[in-house]
C-alpha cells in the first residue's frame, strides 16, 4: 500500500506539473499574443509619426526654399522704386546732350556726358535695362502705343516707327513701357 500511495503521490505530482507546464505554455501563448498585439500598435504609432514627422519636415523645407527665393527676389527689386524716380533725370540728360553739343562752349557738354555715362552705367551694374523699340516689332509686353500712324510702305506695319519716352527693365522686369507710335 505504501506503494501504492507513493505511486499515487506520483501521478498526482507529475499531473500538477503537466497540468501547471500547460497553463504557463497557454499563459506564454497569450503573453505573445499581447506582444503581438503590442508591437503592432507600436509599429502602427511608429509609422503615424514618423510620417508626421516626414510631412512636418518636408514642409519646413518647402517654406525656407520658398522664403528663400523671395529673398532673392526682393533684392532684386529692392532698389525698383529709387532707379523709377532716377528714369526722369536720365531722360533729361539725353534730351539735354544734344542741345548742349549745339552750343560753342563745350567745356560744360565734356563734363554733363561724363556724368551722364557714369549715371547710366552705375544703374546698369544694378539691373536695368533699355527696352529696344525703334525698328522693332510691337510687343505688347514691353511697348505702349500711344498713337498709330499709317506706314509708308508694307515692311512697317505692326512695327514701331517713333519712340516717344524710352522703356526700361530691371533684372527682366519692365519697369517702366516704351511710349511708341506704332505703324498700321
Amino acid at each position: 500500500m505504501s506503494n501504492n500511495k507513493k505511486n499515487k503521490k506520483e501521478t498526482h505530482h507529475i499531473e500538477n506539473q503537466e497540468f501547471k507546464e500547460e497553463k504557463k505554455q497557454e499563459e506564454n501563448i497569450k503573453t505573445e499574443e499581447v506582444d503581438d498585439t503590442k508591437k503592432e500598435n507600436f509599429e502602427e504609432k511608429y509609422n503615424e509619426l514618423n510620417d508626421k514627422y516626414l510631412r512636418l519636415y518636408s514642409e519646413y523645407e518647402n517654406y525656407r526654399k520658398r522664403t528663400a527665393n523671395e529673398k532673392v527676389e526682393l533684392m532684386k527689386t529692392a532698389a525698383e522704386n529709387t532707379i523709377s524716380a532716377l528714369l526722369p533725370v536720365l531722360d533729361d540728360f539725353e534730351r539735354a546732350l544734344p542741345n548742349m553739343e549745339k552750343q560753342e562752349d563745350k567745356t560744360n557738354f565734356e563734363g554733363m556726358t561724363l556724368i551722364f555715362n557714369k549715371l547710366k552705367k552705375t544703374l546698369e551694374q544694378k539691373g536695368l535695362e533699355e527696352i529696344k523699340a525703334l525698328g522693332e516689332n510691337f510687343n505688347t509686353d514691353e511697348h505702349e502705343a500711344l498713337t498709330q500712324i499709317s506706314a509708308s510702305d508694307e515692311s512697317q506695319k505692326d512695327k514701331v516707327i517713333d519712340v516717344i519716352q524710352k522703356g526700361y527693365k530691371l533684372n527682366g522686369k519692365v519697369i517702366r513701357f516704351a511710349r511708341v507710335v506704332v505703324g498700321c
